[in-house]
């Protein structure tokens, strides 16, 4: 058995359980408001977490916005053991989330999140615009490289919060606060061994990531596709996404507006959440304008 830590819920959400493919229950935090609501999907290895500052601030403009576990991580479900994990499950769930928002969302899809909203889009044309954050239908190998080898350096676990709040500081050098217990408490569970562990079902390295390389023509035919606004947010320090990958994708929707914030690095909106937020309200307010929503239109 596993158990988990329960995750910091943000005031004036309220908790949404959602049932995906295989029966997998998705959790999730909800906020009502005018729509278009915006769907906030995290990257591979974080949790809803990641948006509790952006959705802070949703809310206070008035805005509805739900954000949630993707599958194997956080609060939310895994897989069963006869159902491996596949891109096409995470694509299905983003579907479902967006319905649970009613009518033609804003995606805001960090990484990972950002490519299944990519190919969700594609296939079923759910979202009004698209919010990138610091991913593109190519990325860099050598970020990728490092990202994995922070997440697989530890099998054993931690001793403890302050052990892990060591590693990820070795991990984010440049993040200038250091982890506290309760900020570390939705990234950690504490297996039957008394250690702490990742949030995230480590079934997900052996399943899921291997296939993501093949899915890149999909995710650049996705994009040629795109007719609808797009933001691509980018971190001048990321070593995932380059000048020449963030080209290639400005090849492929040339109608993208990009914009770099200089002093983040992949982890965009943990990194500078303020001016990521700025910059997202910003290019929410160059769509239509928003309005009231009606009772079925908001979760």
């Amino acid at each position: 058995m596993v158990y988990s830590t329960p995750a910091v819920t943000m005031p004036g959400t309220r908790p949404l359980s959602l049932t995906g493919s295989g029966d997998v229950r998705l959790q999730a935090s909800a906020a009502d408001g005018i729509s278009p609501g915006l769907l906030l999907a995290h990257g591979f290895g974080q949790t809803r977490q990641a948006w509790l500052g952006t959705q802070r601030r949703l809310a206070e403009s008035g805005r509805a916005s739900l954000a949630w576990d993707l599958r194997g991580h956080g609060q939310s479900g895994r897989n069963p053991a006869d159902l491996p994990y596949r891109g096409e499950q995470f694509v299905d769930d983003v579907v479902l989330a967006a319905g649970a928002l009613g009518s033609a969302p804003v995606l805001v899809g960090a990484s990972m999140g950002g490519l299944t909203g990519l190919m969700a889009q594609a296939r079923d044309r759910v979202f009004s615009a698209l919010v990138l954050v610091d991913i593109t239908p190519r990325w860099e190998a050598s970020g990728v490289e490092r990202i994995l080898g922070f997440m697989t350096a530890h099998p054993e676990g931690f001793d403890s919060f302050e052990h892990a709040a060591d590693q990820i500081a070795a991990y984010l050098p440049h993040r200038r606060q250091r982890k506290s217990p309760a900020q570390l408490a939705h990234l950690l569970k504490l297996r039957e061994d008394g250690r702490l562990g990742w949030h995230w079902d480590p079934r997900l390295l052996a399943e899921f990531i291997p296939s993501t390389g093949d899915l890149q023509g999909a995710i650049e035919d996705a994009c040629r596709g795109l007719d609808v606004p797009v933001l691509l947010v980018s971190g001048g320090r990321s070593d995932l996404v380059s000048d020449q990958t963030v080209g290639h994708f400005l090849e492929l929707a040339p109608h993208a507006h990009h914009v770099r914030l200089p002093d983040a690095t992949h982890m965009v909106a943990g990194d500078d959440n303020d001016a990521f937020t700025d910059t997202l309200l910003e290019f929410l307010s160059t769509l239509a304008a928003p309005h009231a929503a009606t009772h079925g239109e908001s979760s």
